[in-house]
C-alpha cells in the first residue's frame, strides 16, 4: 500500500488496529482505489495469517448460484449438483473470507449470512445439517450502504453486524500527494516487466497526472502507466492530456456518477479547508457554499468527509 498522504497513514494505523484481533471490517470506497489489497494487509497482520483468505466477488456470481457458492450443497440438491460441493465458507475455516461487492448479494443469501456473522454456523444447499465454522469475515462495496437499505435491497441488522469496525478507502483525487509515489512505482513494475529501459516520466507529463482527476482511481492510473510505457520511445516517458481523456471517455455511466459525487466531494472540502472546518456562522463553509448548516453536515456525512487529525 503506497502512499505517505495523511488519509493514507491514518488508513494504516487502522489496519495495524484492527488485524490481531476478531472484530469483521467493512471497507468502504470508490472503483479502483485498492479494497482487496487492504483486506490482505488485515489477514497478512492478524493471528489468522497461517490460514487460507478466501476471496469471493459477490457480484460475479449468478443469483440462483449465490448460497451453493458461499456454503456449498449435497450431492442432489438441485438440477445439475452431481456431487458434493464445499462451499467458501468451509474453505475459509480457520482463515478470512473477503466478500467483495457484499451489496449485491440476494435477500435471501443475506439472512444465512447474518447467521454466520451470529452463530458462526449454516447448513449446506439440500441438506439439515448444521456445520461450525470460525471465519473472520471482512466485506466491502463501493456504494452508498445508507442508499441500498433505504431501497430495500440490503438488510439494516446485517448492515450493522457488517460495521463492526469501518474502514473508508480515501480516493486518488483526494490523496494528490501519492501520485508521484504511485507514478514511479507502477513505472518501475511495467518497465521490468514489459523490458523497456524507462527511468521517470517528464516534468510537463506529471503537472499532468497530478492534476488530472482519476475517477477510475488507482487502476485507472495503472492502466494509463502501463499503456504510456508500451508507447514509450525513450527512457523518459511522455504523457500528455489526449492519453488522459481518452482514458476518461471510455468511463462508463456509473463511473460518471462517481465523478458527480467526486465533484461534490471536492467542492465542499476546498470549503471546509478554507474555513478551518467551521461550518455555521457568516465565514462558515454553509454560507461560502449557499446551504443550510444542517444540509451540509449531511452531505459531509452522506460523501464519507471526515476531517484529518
Amino acid at each position: 500500500i503506497i502512499g505517505q498522504s495523511a488519509p493514507v497513514r491514518g488508513l494504516l494505523r487502522k489496519v495495524e488496529q484492527v488485524a490481531p484481533t476478531n472484530s469483521t471490517v467493512l471497507i468502504r470506497g470508490e472503483t479502483g482505489t485498492g479494497k482487496e489489497l487492504l483486506a490482505r494487509a488485515v489477514h497478512d497482520r492478524s493471528k489468522r495469517k497461517s490460514r487460507p483468505l478466501v476471496k469471493v466477488n459477490c457480484g460475479s456470481i449468478p443469483s440462483g448460484l449465490v448460497e451453493s457458492e458461499l456454503f456449498g450443497h449435497e450431492k442432489g440438491a438441485f438440477t445439475g449438483a452431481t456431487q458434493r460441493r464445499i462451499g467458501r465458507f468451509e474453505l475459509a475455516d480457520g482463515g478470512t473470507i473477503f466478500l467483495d461487492e457484499v451489496t449485491e448479494l440476494p435477500i435471501d443469501t443475506q439472512v444465512k449470512l447474518l447467521r454466520v456473522l451470529q452463530e458462526g454456523e449454516f447448513e449446506r444447499v439440500g441438506s439439515s445439517h448444521t456445520i461450525k465454522v470460525d471465519v473472520r469475515v471482512i466485506a466491502a462495496t463501493n456504494r452508498n450502504l445508507q442508499e441500498v437499505m433505504r431501497n430495500g435491497s440490503f438488510r439494516a441488522d446485517l448492515f450493522y453486524r457488517l460495521n463492526v469496525f469501518p474502514l473508508e478507502v480515501p480516493a486518488l483525487n483526494e490523496r494528490p500527494e501519492d501520485i508521484p509515489l504511485l507514478v514511479n512505482f507502477f513505472l518501475s513494475k511495467f518497465a521490468k516487466s514489459l523490458g523497456k529501459d524507462v527511468h521517470g516520466v517528464s516534468q510537463s507529463s506529471m503537472e499532468h497526472l497530478c492534476g488530472y482527476r482519476w475517477p477510475g482511481n488507482i487502476r485507472e492510473l495503472q492502466n494509463v502507466i502501463e499503456r504510456a510505457v508500451v508507447l514509450a520511445k525513450g527512457p523518459v516517458v511522455q504523457i500528455d492530456q489526449s492519453l488522459l481523456r481518452s482514458e476518461d471517455s471510455s468511463t462508463t455511466a456509473d463511473s460518471f456518477i462517481d465523478t458527480l459525487e467526486n465533484n461534490e466531494r471536492q467542492h465542499i472540502l476546498k470549503a471546509l479547508h478554507a474555513t478551518g472546518w467551521v461550518i455555521h456562522g457568516k465565514q462558515g463553509a454553509a454560507e461560502r457554499l449557499g446551504i443550510n448548516p444542517s444540509t451540509l453536515r449531511s452531505r459531509i456525512e452522506k460523501l464519507g468527509i471526515k476531517r484529518p487529525a
